[in-house]
């Protein structure tokens, strides 16, 4: 008879989280390396127990770690995540109700990132004998129904915990789906209260280690020479690389199929750091928040290369960005949902790694035409003179993002690590930052969301150390984002993680400000200020007395405030400079102006505006809306049999 081990369901789960490993090639690491966690009744006396006695009799097996709020724990799984490309990510475990609903923008941003994070929610009790039991919804029309059901379409998998025995085969489930890279994402177990104190007898094989090993999926034949003939036949094929390159750490056979073939790369959010930025295949980023170089490419572009990419609508400039009546896609993605999209009838299904190097060696001798060479690299050229003059000193007394974005660029060392989410910053960094490390640019924006900077700089801060690697994160946040999420600097202070965070104070939401007035909505809404009672808005009143800096200094923080005046940019490159050299974290506070924007990339956003309205700024931002989605086209594929 095979033995067994006496258990609780919630100390079973962690013993099975700390004996799971990731294997890539040579690469193996814990999937599970550690869990976040905050206690209510809940979870105190099943994963809270469960940790507490490991704790004391294992320390190492499975390390606990506070959070100040349930959002900033999968925030930080998810920073964790990038800095290991998909191989590990944490647990975050949270008490029933509004710690478990707490965690739904954390789920959401994980999937839609594609990026692994796994989540125990707690739930009310699977007997109802207590029933309802404090902060359980109820529903009369279904008595199961709970607050961890809104889990479901924001996970790639979802399950409940009813009764003990389930928990073998959903543990088993839930690994799976973490360490698939086509179906990567949120990972929620729901765990009733009571069954995490319920106690089963465990088969010792359950707790043993165990391999996942992760798939590499060598590209069809037949679809890599439809690819390949399709490539050589283009005269002006255009690549787009996304996250996909760098999780299957692809960036080094992009760079020798490129060397190769001359074919120019932009790059998506995720993909920054695909190529460095002064490579001469590089034209920077691609789409409404790319440059001139690259725009102006894959608007002629009558093949584009996807590799890797979701084609979001920033991507594709709300499919604006690729204008050749005839272009057509080869979509190289381990998902095939993604390598479908644009009605391609391309499609690689197949790792990224694995492809290019396939797609190398098949593509030996093919060039692009030197006329294209040639244009490639007049473009590069005139979009790094406008960084240059972006990033030049003006002397303001406040500076403009661009000039604060140049000055910690110049302050900042090749490998470290940028970190951004939400609002103006991410357009100003895709088109600004000069990535010099395939690790160094992680700007969230599949999600975009407002408070996860903190965190999540705090995720890739361990996501390092993990790896030995102690260069320097810097998290670049405004004070609008700021405001949403910044409790997680407790943490930092509380574990001596050592992160610079940048705070640009612009009084107001300057990304969805300027938005507004390109709209024709005035900047309504965006800007902090004291309510006007006679006007009824916060338009015109005096600015809030808000010291975000004393804010942070509450916390426990270094804290270096730029004084406001023409030397400030020379001041935050001294801030940068002895942030650097400290050996704990520090905050630093810049004042800057948000009507001075970055250059120009030429990519526009779909934002729809009314059609009908009684304000001249509105019916004035309808006709520009019109001009510019003249060039929208449906994307949807060439035609049959080219």
């Amino acid at each position: 008879m095979a033995s067994t081990k006496r258990m609780t369901v919630s100390q079973a789960l962690i013993e099975f989280l700390a004996h799971q490993w990731t294997v890539d090639g040579d690469l193996r690491e814990r999937t599970i390396p550690g869990v976040f966690g905050i206690f209510g009744h809940g979870n105190v006396a099943g994963i809270g127990q469960a940790l507490k006695q490991v704790n004391v009799e294992q320390p190492a097996l499975m390390p606990y770690y506070q959070a100040r709020n349930e959002q900033a724990m999968v925030h930080q799984s998810v920073g964790f995540a990038r800095m290991h490309r998909r191989r590990a990510t944490f647990a975050s475990a949270a008490s029933v109700g509004p710690g478990a609903t707490n965690m739904l923008t954390g789920a959401a941003l994980a999937t839609t990132n594609r990026l692994p994070a796994l989540l125990l929610p707690s739930d009310t009790f699977a007997t109802r004998v207590a029933d309802p039991v404090l902060q359980q919804l109820e529903q009369p029309w279904d008595a199961g129904l709970t607050v961890n059901d809104a889990f479901r379409p924001l996970s790639k998998f979802f399950d409940r915990v009813q009764r003990p025995e389930q928990l073998y085969s959903i543990a088993l489930a839930a690994m799976r789906v973490l360490t698939d890279p086509a179906e990567t994402g949120a990972v929620t177990i729901a765990l009733p209260e009571d069954v995490q104190a319920e106690a089963l007898d465990v088969p010792v094989e359950f707790l043993h280690d165990r391999e996942w090993h992760i798939r590499r999926p060598l590209p069809e034949r037949g679809a890599l020479e439809r690819a390949v003939a399709a490539i050589r036949a283009a005269e002006r094929p255009f690549i787009v690389a996304g996250g996909g390159v760098l999780y299957s750490s692809a960036e080094e056979q992009l760079r020798m199929l490129v060397e190769a073939t001359g074919i120019p790369v932009g790059t998506t959010q995720a993909g920054g750091g695909s190529l460095p930025w002064d490579h001469p295949q590089y034209v920077g980023a691609v789409g409404a928040t790319g440059t001139t170089a690259a725009n102006r490419l894959a608007a002629e572009a009558d093949l584009v290369i996807g590799i890797g990419t979701r084609y979001s609508d920033f991507t594709t400039a709300s499919r604006t960005a690729f204008r050749d009546p005839a272009v057509r896609f080869v979509n190289i993605n381990v998902a095939s949902f993604d390598a479908y999209k644009h009605g391609s009838q391309l499609p690689v299904i197949a790792d990224a790694r694995e492809a290019l190097v396939e797609l190398s060696t098949a593509l030996e001798r093919f060039v692009v035409a030197d006329d294209y060479a040639r244009r490639i690299d007049r473009e590069k050229a005139e979009w790094d003179r406008q960084v240059d003059q972006a990033f030049a000193p003006s002397g303001r007394a406040l500076p403009g993002q661009p000039e604060i974005i140049g000055a910690v660029q110049s302050s900042s060392d090749p490998a470290d690590v940028i970190v951004q989410a939400a609002g103006s910053l991410p357009g100003d960094l895709h088109k600004l930052w000069r990535v010099r490390d395939p690790l160094g640019y992680h700007v969230e924006y599949a999600y975009s969301c407002m408070g996860y900077e903190i965190a999540g700089g705090l995720g890739v801060k361990r996501g390092l150390l993990a790896d030995g690697d102690d260069r320097d994160v810097i998290v670049m946040v405004g004070d609008g984002s700021y405001l949403m999420l910044n409790s997680e600097l407790v943490t930092a202070v509380a574990e001596g993680l050592k992160v610079i965070f940048i705070l640009i104070q612009n009084h107001g939401f300057a990304s969805i400000g300027h938005l507004s007035e390109t709209v024709g909505s005035e900047r309504f809404g965006t800007m902090y200020r004291r309510y006007d009672d006679e006007a009824r808005n916060f338009q015109t009143g005096d600015v809030l007395p808000v010291d975000l800096a004393m804010n942070a200094r509450s916390y426990g923080m270094d804290v270096i405030e730029i004084e406001q005046g023409t030397g400030a940019i020379d001041g935050l490159k001294a801030a940068i400079a002895r942030a650097k050299a400290s050996d704990h974290s520090t905050f630093i506070h810049i004042n800057s102006d948000p009507l001075i924007y970055g250059p120009d990339g030429e990519g526009w956003w779909d934002v729809p505006i009314p059609e009908v309205s009684s304000l001249e700024s509105t019916q004035r931002a309808r006709g520009e809306y019109e001009r510019l989605r003249t060039a929208q086209r449906p994307l949807l594929g060439e035609e049959t049999g080219r």
